[in-house]
């Protein structure tokens, strides 16, 4: 079973930017993708991105391009997402998640087994 944890949430004022961390824990070794994702309240969750887990390849979503980034430290079992240049519309809970199959890296949040309990992102006028 894996947990993950993520961190670095709070309120910014918009044009700022913020570090989300996810540092996963458990039985990490069967992991392929994590993927970060958001939810706006009245919204549908939505794809951010995902970082293939060994090799290390990323797809961001089109729209973020840019803007927004993923990274990972294998050696801390953790994923980043850097967010720059942040807007109102960017306010969300932002989840991350642990995915088995290597698919999930196009954004499928069907094909992730494991989500954090989320962090606040608050953009500020």
């Amino acid at each position: 079973q894996v947990q993950l944890v993520e961190s670095g949430g709070g309120l910014v004022q918009a044009g700022g930017a913020l570090r989300l961390s996810c540092v996963a824990s458990g039985d990490t070794f069967r992991t392929n993708v994590m993927g970060w994702f958001r939810q706006a309240p009245g919204k549908e969750r939505e794809f951010l991105g995902a970082i293939a887990w060994n090799e290390g390849n990323t797809n961001v979503a089109d729209s973020l391009k840019g803007r927004f980034s993923i990274s990972k430290d294998v050696a801390k079992n953790t994923v980043y997402l850097q967010m720059n240049g942040l807007q109102p519309e960017d306010t969300a809970i932002y989840y991350c998640a642990r995915s088995k199959i290597p698919t999930a890296w196009y954004g499928n949040s069907r094909a992730y087994d494991t989500w954090g309990q989320g962090t606040q992102v608050t953009v500020s006028s």
